[in-house]
């Protein structure tokens, strides 16, 4: 499997300067003509590290998630990656090779003590609030991965979810009903299950697949496109989209798509799920 990784850099000074980026009050798409070097952001308490942060909330937009592309180079990571308690996240590896230790205490070292794993290309974490985590690069070429966060919501009577580890490689996709296989999911949680109140997804289109209707729906979106390219309908809007390519939804935005060809088109799919709304108290939706 292969998966888009920004490499940086910046245009010749001979290119024109118009790409495809698109910002809207429905949705946003962040082309991977501009991640570039000048606008990454250093991300305090890691060493030897940038990124990209492709999503954060802002009120009237999406508010319930932010997600960065991290990029850290050999010998650099982070003893404490995520410092608000109550934050949930996904770690989605697309180069090169990530040691991610679980467990340790903080303070102990990136690395030291805790459960280690290896994280190469399709590694997969889902990081529990709470959870005591770090990450470095022991290898000697820069690894390259997603991080997408949201604060936990708990439910009274519902035990929350536990860390764990998987590769993209060794979930086998669901075939969407009625689809043939044109379509088709692979999940690393359970969608029945009342613990995760977000999915973190890859869908997969073959070539001509097609979303045969435009969604309309409460979840907020982050797709980044792994591999091939489509047209997504996005708002009324036809989007030609690539590898690379960071769409960014709001709540109710209309959405379908057709895949492009000639090989399969692939992206990581963020959305809430599995929570009531809520209308009264500080933590009511959308603040």
């Amino acid at each position: 499997m292969s998966y888009y990784t920004p490499p940086g850099g910046l245009p010749a000074q001979s290119e024109l300067l118009t790409d495809r980026a698109i910002v809207t009050e429905a949705y946003t798409v962040i082309p991977k003509g501009v991640l570039r070097d000048i606008v990454t952001s250093n991300l305090p308490g890691f060493t030897g590290t940038r990124s990209w942060i492709l999503a954060r909330p802002i009120a009237g937009f999406a508010t319930t998630f932010a997600q960065l592309i991290v990029e850290i180079a050999p010998g650099g990571g982070a003893e404490r990656p995520e410092v608000e308690a109550g934050v949930e996240g996904v770690v989605f590896v697309t180069a090169g090779e990530l040691t991610l230790t679980l467990g340790g205490g903080a303070g102990a070292g990136a690395g030291a003590g805790g459960e280690r794993h290896v994280l190469a290309h399709g590694g997969y974490a889902y990081l529990a609030a709470g959870e005591t985590w770090s990450v470095a690069n022991e290898g000697g070429a820069p690894t390259s991965f997603h991080w997408i966060r949201k604060a936990y919501e708990p439910v009274d009577g519902i035990e929350p979810p536990a860390s764990f580890v998987t590769r993209d490689q060794d979930v086998a996709p669901r075939p969407m009903p009625d689809t043939d296989g044109a379509w088709a999911t692979t999940r690393f949680v359970d969608p029945d299950d009342f613990a995760h109140d977000m999915h973190v997804n890859i869908v997969t289109f073959q070539p001509g697949g097609v979303i045969p209707f435009a969604e309309t729906h409460v979840m907020e979106h982050g797709l980044f496109v792994l591999e091939g390219k489509g047209v997504y309908r996005l708002n009324g809007d036809w989007v030609e989209v690539e590898a690379g390519d960071f769409m960014w939804l709001r709540a109710f935005c209309p959405q379908a798509c057709y895949a492009g060809g000639p090989g399969p088109f692939r992206y990581l799919l963020y959305k809430d799920v599995n929570r009531q709304v809520r209308l009264t108290g500080a933590g009511k939706s959308g603040f």
